[in-house]
């Protein structure tokens, strides 16, 4: 008689899984609840505790770490080791079938305790399930409920499981294991404060294949990471095709930058870039300046709102193609509206996700940072020429440092009433990055704000706002040569104001 152990944390399917194996005569022994749970189903199973003949410890803590469970798990099927597991009295284990303790969704309660977070550090699950695996040729590993029907189809046929299946499965039984530990390690590191460590795990799920990546001929999958909580894998979807790669890195972009804002917003997104931001009394009229902002590149864009969506302004943002609109709601009028454009994705996301760490890969490696979630004090800026800032431009002023944040680098942004006139993004030099924000917004520039991401080297941004009247400027200062911007503003009657903290973005 061959032998199955089954101890799972989510027991979905796994009566129907017992029975079919008791079926198959598989001896079936289990632990704690798992064996109350196939006991009270009526089936024959037997207790771990009775074939190591120790009973339970220290809570539960210790059960199945016993050598007649693991020596059972890891005998390889040749005369030595048969013969030592039956000199010992050890029986063969050939199939494991385990999942750990939800170490994940006890962390993402509220107020959980560091003491409930460790008890839920799973210690005999992942030692079962890393023996089996390393020993797949002789035992099968299941940690997923959905492969029971495929183990039960190939035992059924031929009464075994074919090599190709097994180390699919110990492939997965491993990976799990590493899953679950990078969750705790990096659970760990957060009570520490340690950030960057030494070493930095990374561990995700995956949500669904995209049909490609960047471009047509690049394969893709979009992963929802273990090691953090909220942010757009956990958005809901409802309405259009699944997102594209493209589109789910510049919902990403916009989702960012419309979470600056307290009052109303719309931000429009274009390869990751805003073409269109605007805050208003009302969502409607948010939408309406920042799509007038620049209506020919928000076609087929990006539209993130920071208010559940209401019908008034669903209404208008229909009208368009776009290709995602993401809000914190839609109203049942909105969803009407919105959802009669079948190919039109709309996302349902929550705008209470913590931060977390920002990873880019290069080729053999990658690099993490904090996420840039600095914030300026409006009330403190450091006034730098002779001419102050109208209080009337305040608003605006911060506007525009808020959306060039979110601008690729070299980035000038030009703002009035609330709205972007003009976003010079990714340039190579910052004055050219100026002309194109200048020369978008024209002669509407005239009593307009200038942000910039970085700082004037030069005096030569501020000549070419000059030139478009430009009334106040907002950067961060610390140039060697901040003196030659200053005395051009001054020159100009221009006035400046410095953050101190520049918004590099790459």
């Amino acid at each position: 008689m061959k032998r199955a152990l089954i101890s799972v944390s989510n027991k979905e399917g796994i009566v129907e899984f017992a029975r079919e194996l008791a079926k198959l005569d598989y001896e079936i022994i289990s632990t704690g609840g798992t064996y109350k749970t196939l006991k009270d189903a009526g089936l024959p199973v037997l207790m771990v505790a009775d074939i190591t003949g120790f009973p339970e410890i220290l809570d539960g803590r210790v059960k199945t770490l016993h050598p007649a469970i693991h020596g059972g798990i890891l005998a390889r099927r040749i005369p030595e080791h048969m013969v030592q597991i039956k000199y010992h009295g050890i029986t063969p284990i050939d199939i494991v079938v385990v999942n750990l303790y939800p170490f994940r969704e006890t962390i993402s309660k509220q107020d959980v305790t560091m003491e409930e977070a460790i008890e839920n550090i799973d210690i005999g699950g992942p030692s079962m399930v890393r023996s089996a695996a390393k020993n797949y040729h002789d035992v099968v590993v299941l940690v997923n409920p959905e492969h029971y029907a495929t183990v039960l189809n190939e035992l059924k046929d031929s009464g075994e499981v074919s090599p190709e299946l097994r180390l699919r499965l110990a492939l997965e039984a491993f990976t799990h294991t590493a899953s679950y530990d990078t969750m705790i390690s990096s659970y760990l590191a957060g009570i520490a404060g340690s950030k960057l460590d030494s070493s930095y795990l990374v561990a995700g799920e995956k949500v669904y294949d995209l049909r490609y990546g960047e471009n047509p001929h690049q394969a893709a999958g979009f992963y929802r990471s273990l090691t953090s909580q909220g942010g757009l894998p956990d958005a809901k979807q409802l309405n259009g095709k699944e997102l594209s790669y493209n589109n789910i890195i510049d919902s990403e972009a916009a989702w960012e930058l419309v979470q600056e804002f307290k009052q109303p917003a719309c931000v429009i997104i274009k390869h990751t870039n805003p073409c269109g931001v605007a805050v208003a009394s009302k969502l409607e009229e948010a939408y309406v300046k920042a799509f007038a902002a620049d209506p020919l590149s928000a076609y087929g864009g990006i539209i993130a709102f920071n208010r559940a969506v209401d019908g008034a302004t669903a209404k208008k943002a229909a009208e368009p193609f776009m290709e995602v609109i993401i809000a914190p709601g839609f109203d049942k009028t909105a969803l009407e509206i919105l959802r009669a454009k079948k190919n039109l994705r709309l996302l349902q996301l929550d705008t209470t996700s913590a931060p977390d760490m920002q990873i880019r890969s290069v080729k053999g490696g990658f690099v993490v940072q904090e996420r840039d979630v600095s914030t300026v004090d409006f009330k403190k800026l450091e006034v730098v020429t002779e001419t102050k800032p109208e209080p009337g431009l305040l608003a605006d002023l911060e506007l525009a440092w808020k959306v060039v944040k979110h601008v690729k680098s070299n980035a000038i942004v030009v703002v009035k009433d609330g709205v972007t006139l003009g976003v010079g993004a990714g340039q190579m030099n910052r004055v050219g990055a100026a002309k194109i924000a200048l020369e978008q917004g024209g002669e509407k520039c005239q009593g307009a704000v200038m942000a910039s991401d970085a700082y004037f080297p030069f005096g030569d941004t501020v000549e070419a706002a000059a030139a478009y009247a430009i009334k106040a400027i907002i950067q961060p200062g610390g140039s060697v040569r901040d003196e030659q911007s200053i005395e051009a503003a001054n020159k100009h009657g221009i006035a400046m104001v410095f953050t101190g903290e520049r918004h590099f973005k790459h």
